[in-house]
């Protein structure tokens, strides 16, 4: 199928149905092209177009015992209480217990499952990608799972081609996110283990399990509106990957603690190291979380918003102070986006996270 066969199909609709086909093909076509059953997505480049929704109207008494009593078989009652339960759940969000949350890591093999505080402003949410508000985490260090030394052996194996492939990856010590749990409206549980990136060449030993990562990253606006997409180099683990600035969560040193205000400080380290743009750890604001492919969280911060030319000119300095140290920059190019529409125009892969978190600044703007 190519994107004139789309094109043909596509002219013949209209509407939401033209919408919802279109939408339905882009999820299908993605995945399969992640899963490398096709080379090129036909619908690439295929606008969408604008959703217009109608404004929901509460029911009046009246209406509603109309409906109860037009409900005569057991199917019509199940379906009105299913009606009931949505809306309700769609206009308190906040009132699900605690226990409505799955855990992010149950057993170590369970997979990913959504979280039911999600946000009603993420529509048409992508395959395989939970976005989420949060309003304050909570932290516990637990230890990391033992290991067979079976599955250590093979882990250590599958480290040292990676490293073979890609000489400037390390072993150096990070966060991975042992569980999640929400104990209260808007506040999650965060239970962390220390570990060391030598740990995540677990994903490719079949039947072991690897935690899954933790990283912050940070959307960077501009004050027209737009938000900064950021490539990452030939030389890092991610070659050509268009994502959000941001890095994997670094543990707090002997004596310290794991808290929001140091991980705001990491966001802001990683913006002046990859950006060069300084931004006080305290103007960060811990704005949403997503937990994706191998079930990695991100912690994503806010910035403060800054002209296009102070954000270019400080990111075109930053790469040369780097190359002028003889390092490459994890870093080679910036894109400004206003919509996911446009991601399409960019080349090469992109962070699962990137498009949901586009589109929830945009809608929320």
């Amino acid at each position: 199928m190519t994107r004139d066969d789309v094109l043909i199909h596509i002219k013949t609709l209209h509407g939401h149905q033209r919408r919802d086909q279109l939408v339905a093909l882009r999820s299908l076509f993605t995945w399969a092209k992640r899963q490398g059953l096709i080379f090129r997505n036909p619908t690439s480049r295929i606008k969408v177009g604008q959703n217009e929704y109608a404004l929901l109207q509460p029911l009046l008494p009246e209406q509603v015992e109309r409906s109860v009593t037009a409900a005569m078989t057991p199917a019509a009652r199940l379906v009105l209480a299913l009606a009931a339960v949505h809306a309700a759940r769609v206009a308190l969000p906040h009132l699900a217990p605690p226990d409505r949350v799955p855990p992010a890591h149950d057993g170590w093999g369970e997979s990913n499952r959504r979280f039911y505080d999600m946000p009603v402003t993420e529509t048409l949410p992508p395959v395989g990608i939970d976005l989420y508000d949060v309003a304050r985490l909570q932290f516990t260090e637990v230890e990391k799972p033992p290991l067979s030394a079976q599955n250590r052996a093979a882990r250590d194996r599958m480290w040292d081609k990676a490293v073979q492939a890609n000489p400037a990856l390390f072993d150096g010590p990070v966060v991975a996110c042992a569980e999640l749990e929400r104990v209260g409206p808007g506040i999650l549980r965060l239970s962390w283990a220390r570990v060391t990136y030598r740990h995540y060449a677990l994903r490719r030993v079949p039947g072991a399990t690897a935690l899954p990562s933790l990283f912050v990253n940070v959307v960077q606006p501009t004050d027209d509106g737009r938000v900064l997409a950021a490539r990452m180099s030939p030389s890092t683990a991610a070659p050509g990957r268009w994502q959000l600035p941001g890095g994997s969560v670094e543990p707090p040193q002997d004596g310290e603690v794991l808290d929001e205000p140091g991980l705001a400080g990491q966001a802001a380290r990683e913006l002046v190291e990859e950006l060069g743009i300084g931004a006080a750890p305290e103007t960060l604001r811990l704005w949403a979380v997503t937990r994706g492919e191998n079930r990695s969280v991100g912690l994503t911060y806010l910035a403060p918003a800054l002209p296009e030319a102070s954000v270019r000119t400080a990111f075109a300095a930053a790469a040369a102070a780097e190359r002028a140290q003889g390092r490459e920059p994890e870093l080679d190019d910036i894109a400004l986006v206003r919509s996911p529409d446009e991601l399409v125009g960019l080349t090469g892969p992109h962070a699962d996270y990137l498009g949901p978190v586009i589109r929830r600044y945009s809608v929320g703007r």
